[in-house]
């Protein structure tokens, strides 16, 4: 069975840090392309990230460039999202996603994925 689990979330004061992972189980992802979104109470889930399968080609939503960055260790089967510099606008539910591809391209679109994890809660406030 196919799964992904995030985990790292929790509460953060403004400025602050946290690295998010994204394990999958049952499958390696070497040949997925992994995207990170976020949905905040009463908005849309939105794509804040994702990385190519390989690894070599990476994107992030405006909001989040230069604070955000995307990352994978195929031996852990894990993607990180490593977020710096915490906004009270970043809270939400993060969730990563799995998208079988050979593409070298990713996508920051919420229905091009297959396999969802649970989410993790990530709080910012002083």
């Amino acid at each position: 069975q196919l799964q992904l689990v995030e985990s790292g979330g929790g509460l953060v004061q403004p400025g602050g840090s946290l690295r998010l992972s994204c394990t999958a189980s049952g499958f390696t992802l070497d040949y997925y392309a992994i995207g990170w979104f976020r949905q905040a109470p009463g908005k849309e889930r939105e794509g804040v990230s994702c990385i190519s399968a390989s690894g070599g080609r990476t994107k992030y939503a405006d909001s989040v460039k230069g604070r955000f960055t995307i990352s994978r260790n195929g031996v852990k089967k894990t993607v990180y999202l490593q977020i710096n510099s915490l906004r009270p606008e970043d809270a939400g539910v993060y969730y990563c996603a799995a998208r079988p591809t050979s593409s070298v391209m990713c996508m920051m679109t919420s229905r091009e994925y297959d396999y969802w994890g649970q989410g993790t809660q990530v709080t910012v406030s002083s």
